[in-house]
């Protein structure tokens, strides 16, 4: 019985460990590529020369929506690292 446990927590360390390692590797991926992504899907509007001109709106817009995107893969990874802790720990 106490063997199972232990075994069960060491499943759940390595599950920690390695969503941890691809969480961290995702967001930095993410944090690389989505403002690219964005850059290309307002083809009308050149973020840094407006940012250079000092246009506030763009900065808000641009810096609120690549966060919020990163945010939300964030819950993303979470969810998928809680998931693998539950199931390792039953």
């Amino acid at each position: 019985m106490l063997s199972d446990t232990i075994q069960n927590l060491g499943w759940a360390v390595v599950f920690a460990l390695v969503g941890g390692t691809v969480g961290i590797v995702l967001i930095l991926v993410s944090a690389v590529f989505l403002p690219r992504f964005i850059d290309k899907m307002t083809p009308n509007l050149d973020e840094e020369k407006e940012l250079i001109r000092g246009n506030r709106a763009v900065a808000d817009y641009f810096g609120r929506v690549v966060a919020a995107a990163i945010l939300g893969i964030s819950l993303i990874v979470a969810a998928a690292i809680l998931g693998g802790l539950i199931a390792a720990l039953h």
